[in-house]
């Protein structure tokens, strides 16, 4: 196990349980993280685009600045994931399945990501972009989208509860109804 450490610039980890670590600039792109534990880390400036991570574990675990481009975190450990992103690239991101109860997006890139049936229940999206994300059998019961925008998600589909929109991101709900709205 690996504790209180600052690691920086590898692209290779020698152990696979890491406790209040942080993790700067370092450079995991399509590598394995399958079954890695991170408990209390962060990341600042990493780079895990396409990174494999089944049964990964994150808890309480914070991504700045990174990019996790191509993930898909529906194959994480799906008894403890606990995230923060802030700053992050997660375009073409899978999310299947996921417990999301409020974790909280902030300033990200959700381009051409895919949440299906995850529980995305006070989630917090401040300030991202959406652009083709698609959103299936999700409960996104009072999530807070009124910051964010390019979103297109299909009230039948998905229960919108209590969820918080403003105009003109809130147009993104009447994608289905092909109606014409001047």
């Amino acid at each position: 196990m690996t504790s209180n450490e600052t690691i920086s610039g590898t692209s290779i980890l020698n152990d696979n349980d890491f406790v209040n670590c942080t993790f700067k600039n370092c450079s995991f792109a399509g590598q394995d993280l399958s079954k890695f534990n991170f408990e209390t880390c962060e990341f600042f400036g990493c780079d895990l685009t396409m990174c494999k991570m089944e049964n990964t574990a994150y808890s309480e675990v914070v991504f700045n600045d990174c990019k996790l481009q191509g993930v898909e975190f529906g194959k994480c450990s799906k008894y403890v994931f606990s995230v923060t992103f802030e700053k992050c690239h997660l375009n073409y991101a899978v999310f299947l399945k996921n417990n999301l109860k409020k974790l909280r997006f902030t300033h990200c890139s959700i381009r051409e990501a895919f949440f299906a049936e995850c529980d995305l229940t006070q989630a917090v999206f401040d300030n991202c972009d959406f652009d083709m994300t698609n959103f299936e059998r999700c409960n996104l019961s009072g999530c807070d989208f009124r910051t964010s925008w390019n979103y297109i998600i299909f009230p039948s589909q998905n229960k919108l509860k209590k969820a918080k929109f403003a105009y003109p991101g809130v147009l993104g709900l009447l994608a289905d109804l092909d109606i014409v709205v001047e």
